[in-house]
């Protein structure tokens, strides 16, 4: 009697086939919402650099830095997650590491963004957040490498 190989068991037969298959979907929800945080970012990067007016500081704290300043890093910051969004997307293997890499500055940059913007600062280091814990335990090894 012949065993079925691993390429050919029928789907779920695996002990963390569920979980895999959960952890790759969250892989393409990571993928869209680097997308989406990169573009927020690149609207808050504009607002900051267009304009000092648009954020009010909220007391003081640690980080006092330009909101100029801020909008570039919140721009250029949006551009490349937005870039390595949909390399995400696309299934390539450098995003997955960029992905990681970028969530984890941007969860640096948000907290110190935190007395301007602190709403949608907290929204973004939650979604940092989720996008390491899914680009970390998506185990599947058949993406491209370029």
């Amino acid at each position: 009697m012949a065993q079925a190989s691993p390429s050919t068991s029928p789907a779920g037969s695996g002990p963390h086939d569920g979980r895999n298959a959960w952890a790759a979907g969250g892989t393409v929800f990571a993928g869209v919402l680097l997308l989406v945080d990169g573009a927020l970012g690149v609207i808050k990067g504009i607002a900051g650099v267009a304009e000092d007016e648009v954020y009010a500081r909220l007391g003081d704290y640690v980080f006092a830095f330009d909101v100029t300043a801020w909008g570039w890093i919140l721009l250029i910051l949006g551009i490349i997650m937005f870039i390595v969004g949909i390399g995400l997307l696309k299934g390539m293997l450098w995003a997955r590491a960029m992905g990681v890499v970028l969530a984890g500055f941007s969860i640096i940059v948000n907290f110190m963004w935190l007395p301007y913007a602190p709403l949608w600062a907290i929204i973004s280091i939650g979604i940092g957040i989720f996008v390491i814990w899914a680009l970390c335990t998506d185990g599947s090894r058949s993406r491209s490498t370029t």
